[in-house]
């Protein structure tokens, strides 16, 4: 049976949106999730992915930066564990493409308003059944958007459908626009032919991601780093549904362990030191130390 890539694994993601050749795949997703005046026609790769550079990218984490055509930025993160303090580090994402746009003897004029695009593999905002959630600053009483260049927007895929058993008719009761036609892509796209697809998602864009999908090759390189990450996702999901919450816990520990320790192994052997894989990874040296013994 040909293997199904899962595009929520981050190197077979970036693969997909973070390319020239598919820009135009970034530019239908993010247009079918922010509203029309920030929609874009074209756009700038801030970051294209580079397969020399991937094994450092932080864990867990794919980061696609965009730029449109009116100066817009945009930061497209598909996140696959639930690490802590998911919110503290949106706002630093947000904030850091935000300020990014100043050189030196900018003036604050010349900055444009950033767009956070969060694609969540775990659910995060517990208030809220909506998997897709726009966040803004408003003034508390009159609800008044005076700052306009923040925006941040979770998708949380898990919403949206958490249930392995579910058929094609289960998924395309959920489809009402182009937003649910990616997610359903990110989800299940085993469940889709490209040559067969349903009037509800049949779709050029949708058609080439599945295309892009199935011709997809990685290097040994690559490949190494998606069945790493593809195990720590099933890892996961094993954990939650086998054992509960306090397993899943030690799962997401164990396969944080893991990831980090080839990491920094490769780090190690291309004569980084340990304070600048610490920066990479988010683990403190000590931490490395011990992984280094393992």
């Amino acid at each position: 049976m040909t293997e199904h890539i899962s595009p929520r694994v981050d190197i077979a993601c970036k693969k997909i949106f973070g390319v020239e050749a598919n820009k135009d795949l970034l530019i239908s997703l993010v247009n079918s999730i922010v509203k029309e005046e920030d929609s874009i026609i074209e756009a700038t790769l801030l970051n294209p992915y580079n397969p020399k550079n991937f094994k450092r990218d932080k864990l867990s984490i794919v980061d696609i930066k965009a730029k449109g055509e009116t100066g817009k930025r945009y930061n497209i993160e598909i996140q696959i564990s639930d690490e802590a303090d998911y919110d503290k580090r949106a706002l630093h994402y947000w904030a850091k493409m935000y300020t990014e746009q100043l050189e030196t003897a900018d003036d604050y004029s010349n900055l444009s308003k950033a767009i956070g695009i969060h694609i969540l593999n775990f659910t995060s905002i517990l208030q809220s059944k909506k998997y897709h959630n726009v966040f803004r600053i408003t003034e508390e009483d009159s609800g008044e958007r005076f700052f306009k260049d923040l925006e941040l927007h979770t998708i949380e895929l898990k919403k949206f459908t958490n249930d392995s058993r579910a058929d094609l008719n289960d998924i395309l009761a959920k489809v009402k626009g182009s937003i649910d036609m990616w997610v359903t892509f990110l989800t299940r796209n085993d469940l889709l032919d490209r040559n067969n697809l349903p009037t509800k998602l049949d779709d050029p864009a949708l058609k080439k991601a599945l295309s892009v999908l199935e011709v997809m090759n990685f290097n040994p390189e690559e490949r190494s780093a998606y069945e790493d990450h593809l195990k720590y996702l099933r890892m996961q999901t094993s954990a939650i549904k086998k054992h509960g919450n306090d397993r899943f816990e030690e799962g997401r520990e164990e396969g944080r362990q893991m990831m980090a320790k080839k990491t920094v192994l490769s780090m190690l052997h291309d004569g980084v030191s340990l304070e600048k894989a610490s920066e990479y990874t988010g683990l403190s040296v000590e931490e490395l130390e011990h992984l280094k013994k393992l």
